[in-house]
This record gives structure tokens, C-alpha cells and sequence, in this order.
């Protein structure tokens, strides 16, 4: 398992990072341990979680998937092992079992946030704390363009960076990050950062795959001059680039478990028809869909990790396997050439 520097940090992490949004809703506590415990023996030394989690949001699981890597973390006394991220939700007034849902990016929202993660996670510091999504109104979660109708009273960039450096000087967290962020975004956190001294972000994590690949649309030469690391996430489009909704439009997976608002974007005709490209296009070159869209992700030279799920061991280890595969020139360009026709779908 290669080792990357995650941006302009000192946290080398490995190239596979394990997501963790199935514990507690798709995964029961005992499989959570075993996850961890096999990504650790495989090379894994990244895990990523957020106090939202699990996936599918609900009062009833909240906080589940902390509280279980928090329970690994005591019984294994491996916390030295791991790299931990976790990530504060943004204003969530959908969501009211956060912080009563009026939470936002501010300084009381933040340390209620930070504590409470510390406490769930067994730990006293989170190597790498991120915003899980902006305050202000901005273009992600299948929102493609973006609509200055939707303004709203948002907190400032500045305001949320002077808490998160705080936080870094009292020792609770090492490093920050942002996620779902967009150019202008990561650059008004650099900008001020640097006009304030303060802490910069070293992390963005967005979603990345075959069918949204619109991280190449400017946050590349964005995040490289300002060595902010992409934690790609999503690589396997919420299972649609897995291939078994292809062969089975019923399969047990997260579109079919939870209700298609929650992933509209994963539902679309486009996104459909073009993951069944993919499928076929894969098979055609002797890969499973799984290790064509992983590999992609991999080999891409902004990446710095990319975050894996899984429900199963099996899963799990195709994922980290498919590192194993090497995609050649020839398949690069059909995988081009689809997107050339179909860019982006899921964006």
C-alpha cells in the first residue's frame, strides 16, 4: 500500500482510505471492528468518518459510526496506528437531531461538535477535522450550477477559520480540510489563512469518479498551486459503478435501501445508461466494473486517497486489490471516449 503526502500536511496516508458511513446503519458494530481490523492488516493506516454518519441520516443511528470506530479505538489501542478524520456537518436545518439543526459553522457550533467527536471517538486529538459541507450557498449534492436565487445568511470563511486554528493551538485537532467545496471556496480559505497567519487547509474532499470527474474542472490547478490533497470519495457512485445494478435493478445496495431522495443525482436515465458503458466496457477489457472504477480513481495523479467503502469483507478486499490493477493506454482512452459522450452525469 503506497504512502502519499496529503497535501501541504506532514500526514502521509495510504493511497486507500477507509470510509465508514456504513457502520451503524449497513454495518452492525462487531463488522465495523472487522473492517477496521482488516484495513489496518492490508496496509490502511486512513480512516474517515463525521459526526452525521451513518448513511442513511436518521434520529435513531446518529453518531453510531463514531461511537463504533470509538469502541475499536479502546479495545485495539491502536489509535498510534491510524490516521483520523472526522468532519463537522454544515447548516443541516433538514436534519434536527444535529445540534437541534440550526447548527452552522461557527464557533459554538464547532466546539459542540469537536468535543462531542473526541468523546464518541475514544481520542484526545483528530489528525485531520474537516467541513463537511459550506456554509454559504454553493453549487454540490447534485446542485449543477451554481443559483445566486438560493442565497442565504451564511457564516464567513474567516469566522469558521479562526475557530479551526484555535482548535489546532489547544491540540485538539492537527490539520484541516474542507469537503464538497468549489475553486473559489478553497481559495478564500487560503487567502485568508494567509492573511491572518493562520492555519491552512491541506484537504478537500469531494466526490470522484467515472461519472463525475468535474474535480478536472478547475479545482485540479487549484488545489496543486495551493497543495491541497483530494480525498476522492464516492469512487463507485454510490454501487452504480459496481455494476450490480446493472445485472440486477433490485440488487441489495444503498440506491435500493434507502429512498431516491436521498441520491437523486444516482438515480438519473443518463447516469444509468452510463454506468451500464462502464460495466460492459470493463468486461470487455477482463476487469469487474469494481476494479475498472477504482482503478481509474487510483491512478489519477491529483488523488490522494481515495475513500473506500464496503459492507462485507469480500467488498473490501476487492477494493484494496483493485490497487493491484494497472489500466493500460488503451483502456484510458475508451474510458475517455465515454466520457467525451456522457461527461459527468452525476455531477
Amino acid at each position: 500500500m503506497k504512502l502519499k503526502k496529503l497535501g501541504s500536511s506532514d500526514l502521509m496516508v495510504s493511497e486507500v482510505c477507509l470510509g465508514t458511513m456504513t457502520f451503524g446503519e449497513q454495518n452492525t458494530e462487531a463488522e465495523a471492528h472487522q473492517q477496521l481490523d482488516f484495513s489496518l492488516a492490508h496496509g490502511i493506516n486512513f480512516i474517515d468518518t463525521a459526526e452525521m454518519y451513518p448513511v442513511m441520516p436518521r434520529t435513531e443511528t446518529v453518531h453510531r459510526t463514531e461511537q463504533y470506530i470509538g469502541s475499536w479505538i479502546k479495545q485495539s489501542g491502536q489509535r498510534d496506528k491510524i490516521i483520523l478524520a472526522t468532519k463537522v456537518a454544515g447548516p443541516s436545518r433538514g436534519m434536527p437531531w444535529i445540534r437541534n439543526g440550526d447548527n452552522d459553522l461557527d464557533e459554538k457550533n464547532i466546539r459542540i461538535a469537536i468535543d462531542a467527536s473526541l468523546k464518541r471517538l475514544n481520542t484526545d486529538y483528530i489528525d485531520l477535522y474537516q467541513l463537511h459541507w459550506p456554509s454559504r450557498n454553493a453549487p454540490i449534492f447534485g446542485q449543477k450550477e451554481f443559483d445566486p436565487n438560493l442565497e442565504r445568511e451564511s457564516v464567513a470563511i474567516e469566522t469558521t477559520l479562526d475557530v479551526l486554528d484555535s482548535l489546532i493551538k489547544e491540540g485538539k485537532i492537527r490539520h484541516i480540510g474542507v469537503s464538497n467545496e468549489t475553486p473559489w471556496g478553497v481559495s478564500e480559505f487560503i487567502k485568508h489563512a494567509e492573511r491572518q497567519q493562520q492555519a491552512r487547509i491541506v484537504s478537500i474532499q469531494n466526490p470522484y469518479h467515472l461519472m463525475n470527474r468535474s474535480y478536472e474542472q478547475g479545482l485540479t490547478e487549484t488545489c496543486y498551486r495551493e497543495q491541497v490533497g483530494l480525498l476522492a470519495y464516492s469512487p463507485l457512485a454510490f454501487g452504480r459503478l459496481t455494476g450490480k445494478y446493472v445485472d440486477d435493478v433490485q440488487a441489495k445496495g444503498r440506491l435500493t435501501q434507502f429512498p431516491a431522495t436521498w441520491s437523486p443525482r444516482y438515480m438519473r436515465q443518463e447516469v444509468i445508461a452510463t454506468s451500464e458503458r462502464y460495466t460492459q466496457l470493463a468486461r470487455d477489457f477482463g476487469y469487474t466494473p469494481t476494479q475498472l472504477a477504482l482503478a481509474w480513481c487510483y491512478s489519477r495523479w491529483f488523488v490522494a486517497s481515495t475513500i473506500i467503502g464496503a459492507t462485507n469483507l469480500q467488498q473490501l478486499e476487492e477494493n484494496i486489490r483493485a490497487t493491484e490493477v494497472k489500466l493500460s493506454d488503451e483502456v484510458i482512452a475508451a474510458i475517455n471516449a465515454i466520457h467525451a459522450t456522457s461527461a459527468n452525469p452525476a455531477q
